[in-house]
């Protein structure tokens, strides 16, 4: 199973990203939290060279929560600043700010000794799509100013938002990077929503997801389902999967099952998960 999706305007979104780059002072990169090292789009990094840069771990309220924590300290470790926020609930945008003006304390002392006036702070979004980019912008604006959907694709240009005199921000459409070199990265991103789902196979990609539970939160299926936990380990995964479609009814419509597992697993019915660990990347950097 490849996965791959790089449509002409996420092209246009990175050009039109590389030409306001001169106009913001940060950079807000947004990664999801279930995935904090898949999400993150390798291009952006080299796009933005020297200009301060936060990493926002989004929708910390599906992922699991020790994780989360271990992530922002991953990226902290890298002399990355890291934070993670719900951004649908308006948590941590106080925190955002004002880890921003940390970050930028030495440029701003460089405007204060030239005597220049203090102004609102510039920054921009910028992450795959479905990450939260719009929702992040809504709560710092009050109002739903930038499009949202829980689909990749909604937002399509890129647009100015204010939020009082302290922060402009700058919504871009979610861009990711021409090929995935690793498909783990591309099952990753598919799980948890940033690739359309009319190029998946979604039996394959539920497949994988609950391979993953399986292994590493024992019992979610299980509870999720009403199954007993014999039921969730002592069976290979197409056959767990026709079981639940089963237990719900659904007869022999396994397509079906696949879909409803899905769609519970990224809404965090199944609970809050994380979908890779610090501790995998630590052990690849070392490997190289």
């Amino acid at each position: 199973m490849t996965i791959q999706w790089y449509p002409g305007h996420m092209a246009k979104a990175k050009r039109q990203f590389k030409e306001k780059l001169n106009l913001v002072d940060v950079v807000y990169e947004l990664v999801d939290a279930r995935i904090p090292y898949s999400s993150k789009n390798p291009d952006i990094e080299e796009m933005i060279g020297n200009k301060p840069h936060i990493v926002v771990l989004m929708k910390n309220d599906l992922a699991d929560p020790k994780q989360t924590k271990e992530w922002v300290a991953y990226y902290e470790s890298k002399g990355i600043p890291a934070i993670s926020i719900n951004a649908k609930l308006g948590q941590g945008l106080k925190e955002v700010l004002k880890l921003t003006k940390e970050v930028l304390e030495p440029l701003n002392k460089k405007r204060r000794d030239k005597g220049m006036k203090p102004r609102a702070v510039r920054a921009v979004c910028v992450g795959i799509p479905n990450v939260g980019k719009s929702t992040l912008i809504n709560r710092f604006a009050g109002k739903n100013i930038a499009q949202t959907g829980n689909k990749p694709g909604v937002t399509k240009a890129q647009q100015w938002i204010k939020y009082g005199k302290e922060l402009e921000l700058l919504d871009t459409p979610g861009i990711l990077w021409p090929k995935f070199e690793d498909q783990e990265v591309g099952k990753r991103l598919a799980v948890t929503g940033a690739i359309k789902d009319t190029l998946l196979h979604i039996d394959d990609i539920t497949l994988y997801a609950m391979e993953y539970l399986v292994k590493e939160y024992p019992g979610a299926i299980a509870k999720r389902y009403k199954l007993d936990r014999e039921e969730e380990t002592n069976q290979t995964m197409p056959d767990l999967l026709m079981h639940i479609s089963h237990k719900r009814g659904f007869r022999e419509d396994y397509d079906r099952a696949a879909e409803m597992i899905l769609h519970e697993i990224r809404n965090g019915q199944l609970g809050r998960l994380t979908f890779e660990k610090p501790e995998d990347r630590e052990s690849d950097e070392t490997d190289d």
